[in-house]
């Protein structure tokens, strides 16, 4: 699995039903090849269909399919892997359920000990933030890149920074060893998605 990169989160205030798929794809041709699908609003058929619509479009571009924060969605829809909050399935109690084929990522917020206990507990990677004002979460707990910048260069597991991320802001986070992005406002809330994500994958590469 190629956890490295910009990693795209739709949102269905950005992306309704009849556009996400569209979205996405653009999203995909700008190079972005971590998709997770973030829908808590819409009913539960709905998103299961457009689940199953996305895990077609990521399997034809050989792209990774995440689901947030749903276990059973995830499931389902036979998407890459799942996204856990603190608040959602535990991971020990994801791992039994998808097996060690399957993605599993854990918000940490700016914790270290939260982050070495998903580590214990089978996470593929670790999210940390906000680290930056966001107008999806706005009350989101924040996190300060200095109390997890030296676990976060060593760490033995990918790891994802969240909340606020534009490409004015992105290059310290890359240069503090995170190994993805996670955005949403600054690629769907626009109408270049495309030109977006190939700059921020080249934020990759010349801030390595």
């Amino acid at each position: 699995m190629n956890l490295r990169g910009l990693y795209a989160i739709t949102d269905p205030e950005l992306t309704p039903d009849h556009s996400v798929l569209h979205q996405v794809h653009q999203a995909i041709k700008g190079g972005a090849r971590i998709i997770q699908f973030r829908d808590k609003s819409s009913p539960d058929g709905l998103r299961l269909q457009i689940a199953l619509q996305l895990r077609a479009l990521t399997r034809e571009y050989n792209c990774l399919l995440i689901i947030n924060d749903d276990l059973e969605l995830c499931l389902q829809s036979n998407a890459d892997g799942v996204h856990l909050g603190q608040e959602d399935t535990p991971v020990e109690v994801a791992r039994q359920q998808l097996g060690r084929s399957k993605i599993i990522g854990a918000t940490c917020h700016g914790s270290v000990d939260l982050a070495h206990s998903a580590m214990d507990k089978g996470a593929n990677y670790l999210a940390f933030g906000r680290f930056f004002p966001s107008q999806t979460k706005p009350d989101a707990v924040p996190a300060q890149l200095s109390s997890v910048q030296d676990f976060v260069y060593n760490c033995p597991l990918p790891t994802v920074a969240i909340g606020g991320i534009t490409l004015n802001n992105a290059a310290p986070l890359i240069t503090a060893g995170f190994s993805m992005l996670a955005v949403i406002q600054d690629i769907f809330g626009r109408d270049d998605t495309e030109e977006q994500c190939r700059q921020y994958q080249a934020l990759f590469h010349t801030h390595p």
